[in-house]
C-alpha cells in the first residue's frame, strides 16, 4: 500500500502517540525547545491533534524531527488516521517503545485515514504522506483489513451510474480471479429457472436485468462460513417512490454487497482455514410497466408466499432468497449485512449498527469482535411477539410490519423465516456511509462491521 514506506529516510520523523494525561511527563523528559514550543501553541494532546516539533537545527532550520499525535489511550486507532490525514506530507515512523499490538493498531487506523476516493476528481493528490511500517506487526493482517475496507469504501462511493448489478458482479469477478475462488452468476429470468423468483420480482422493472452472485472459496471440507449482502445499486423505492430526499443516497443501498466483498476480501488475503460462500442478490428498485406492485403475491425461494406492503422494503425480498439459498447447505453460519431500515438508524443512529443474532455464542463473538477491532455493534432483539405484526390475510406473511414500530426488529424477523432452525444467523442493518468526515473514517462510503466479524472469524478459523 502506498501509504506505507519499508524503510527511513534523512527527513523521516518520529511520530509519539501521546495522551493527555502523560503529556505534562512527556514535556518534562524533552528538551527545552519543545516545551517551549508546545507551550507556545497551546498543543492539548486531544486525540487526533498533531504538533510537529522543531529539530535541532541538523537537518536544516524548518526541519521537524519529532511529531505529537494525541491518543485516547493505546488502543486508539482513528487518532493516527487522523494523522494521515492532517499532518504534511514526508515520511513518518512510530516511537520504537510502543507495545507491538499499539504499533499495529496504529498502523492500521493510519491506512484507514490515508483512504481517499478519487475516481472522478483530475486534481493532484498532493504531496504523499507514508508510515515506516513498524517492525514485528502483523504487516498481512493490517494490509488484508485496509485493503477489505477500501473495496467496500470503494463500491458504495462509486455511482449508481458506474455500478449496476453487472458492475457489482464485475467486482465479485475480479475479487474472485484475485483469490482463485469460483463464482456463478445467474442473470435475468434464468433466477426465475433458478428458483431465485423474489430477486427476480423486485430487479425486473430495471433495464440492467438482476441476478444472483454466488462465489466459493477455500477447501471443500473446510467448516462452511456463508456471507450475505444486500445488492440494491440503487433504489427508486420501486412504485411506493420514495421522496428526492430519501432517494439522494441511494446509491449505497448496495453497501450489504459491499461489506461482504471487503469481508471476503480479507478473509481470502489471510488464509483463514474455511470454506467461504459469498451471496449477493444484485438488483435495481426502478420502475416500468412491469415493476412489483403494492400488494403483489410473490412466493419465495423456500415456498412461503410474501404479500408486498410497499415496493420501497425490497431488500428484505432478495435477502430471502439469498438466505433460503444458505440455508440448504448447512454451513456452520450465515453473516448477512444490509441497509435495510431507518428505524436502525433511528434507534442507534448512524455511526453504530444494529446486531439481530439468533445463537448466543454468535452474537457474544461478534460483539467481542468489534470490541477488540474498534468496530462496535450493538445487539438489538428478535423479539417474537412482534412476528404477529407480519401476518397477511392474502399470504403466508407481508413484507412489512402492520404498524410504523420497531420497524428494525420486524424486518429481521421477516428474514429469521428464511433461515433454518438451528442454523447460526447474523444479521446486521448499518448505514454503510459516514455523513460528516471522522478521524480515519472520511465522509462518503464507511466498512461497517467487517472488521468485527473478521476478528470473529479470524479466533475461530485462523
Amino acid at each position: 500500500m502506498d501509504c506505507f514506506a519499508t524503510r527511513t529516510d534523512a527527513k523521516t520523523v518520529r511520530l509519539m502517540p501521546v495522551t493527555k494525561d502523560a503529556l505534562t511527563s512527556w514535556i518534562a523528559r524533552s528538551p527545552k525547545r519543545h516545551a517551549n514550543w508546545i507551550a507556545a501553541s497551546g498543543f492539548d494532546a486531544g486525540p487526533g491533534k498533531t504538533l510537529l516539533l522543531p529539530g535541532d537545527g541538523k537537518r536544516g532550520s524548518n526541519a521537524a524531527d519529532v511529531a505529537l499525535l494525541g491518543v485516547v489511550d493505546h488502543d486508539d486507532i482513528w487518532s493516527c488516521g487522523s494523522a494521515a490525514a492532517g499532518l504534511p506530507g514526508g515520511r513518518y515512523v512510530l516511537d520504537e517503545g510502543l507495545a507491538t499490538e499499539t504499533a499495529e493498531r496504529a498502523a492500521l487506523g493510519w491506512a484507514l485515514g490515508s483512504y481517499r476516493f478519487r475516481r472522478y476528481r483530475n486534481t493532484q493528490a498532493g504531496e504523499r504522506k507514508q508510515l515506516v511500517w513498524p517492525k514485528r506487526i502483523d504487516r498481512k493482517r493490517v494490509e488484508a483489513v485496509a485493503r477489505g475496507a477500501y473495496l467496500t469504501r470503494d463500491l458504495i462511493n462509486t455511482p449508481a451510474s458506474d455500478i449496476g448489478p453487472e458492475e457489482l458482479a464485475g467486482a465479485a469477478r475480479d475479487l474472485a480471479r484475485e483469490h482463485k475462488a469460483k463464482l456463478k452468476v445467474t442473470v435475468g429470468d434464468a433466477l426465475l429457472k433458478g428458483n431465485f423468483p423474489m430477486v427476480h420480482a423486485v430487479g425486473r422493472a430495471s433495464a440492467r436485468p438482476p441476478r444472483l452472485i454466488d462465489m466459493t472459496w477455500g477447501k471443500a471440507k473446510a467448516p462452511k462460513v456463508t456471507l450475505a449482502g444486500k445488492g440494491v445499486c440503487f433504489d427508486s423505492g420501486g412504485l411506493d417512490l420514495k421522496p428526492s430526499q430519501g432517494m439522494l443516497l441511494m446509491k449505497k443501498d448496495m453497501g450489504g454487497a459491499a461489506q461482504v466483498l471487503g469481508l471476503a476480501a480479507m478473509i481470502m488475503a489471510s488464509g483463514l482455514d474455511l470454506r467461504l460462500r459469498v451471496l449477493i442478490p444484485a438488483v435495481e428498485n426502478a420502475v416500468s410497466g412491469n415493476a412489483m406492485r403494492p400488494l403483489d403475491v410473490l412466493t419465495s425461494r423456500k415456498g412461503l408466499t410474501v404479500e408486498v406492503g410497499n415496493t420501497d422494503a425490497e431488500g428484505r425480498l432478495i435477502l430471502a432468497d439469498a438466505l433460503a439459498l444458505a440455508g440448504e447447505e448447512d454451513p456452520e453460519m450465515v453473516l448477512e449485512f444490509a441497509t435495510l431500515t431507518g428505524a436502525a438508524r433511528i434507534a442507534l443512529g448512524t455511526d453504530l449498527p444494529a446486531l439481530f443474532c439468533n445463537d448466543e455464542r454468535l452474537a457474544d463473538a461478534i460483539l467481542a469482535g468489534g470490541k477488540a477491532a474498534s468496530d462496535p455493534l450493538w445487539r438489538m432483539p428478535l423479539h417474537q411477539p412482534y412476528r404477529r405484526m407480519l401476518d397477511s390475510k392474502t399470504a403466508d406473511l407481508s413484507s412489512i410490519g402492520s404498524a410504523p414500530f420497531g420497524g428494525a426488529i420486524t424486518a429481521a424477523l421477516f428474514l429469521q423465516q428464511f433461515v433454518p432452525d438451528g442454523l447460526p444467523w447474523a444479521h446486521v442493518d448499518l448505514m454503510a456511509w459516514n455523513r460528516t468526515t471522522q478521524p480515519g473514517r472520511p465522509e462518503g462510503g464507511e466498512a461497517q462491521g467487517i472488521r468485527a466479524a473478521f476478528d470473529m472469524l479470524r479466533a475461530r478459523y485462523g
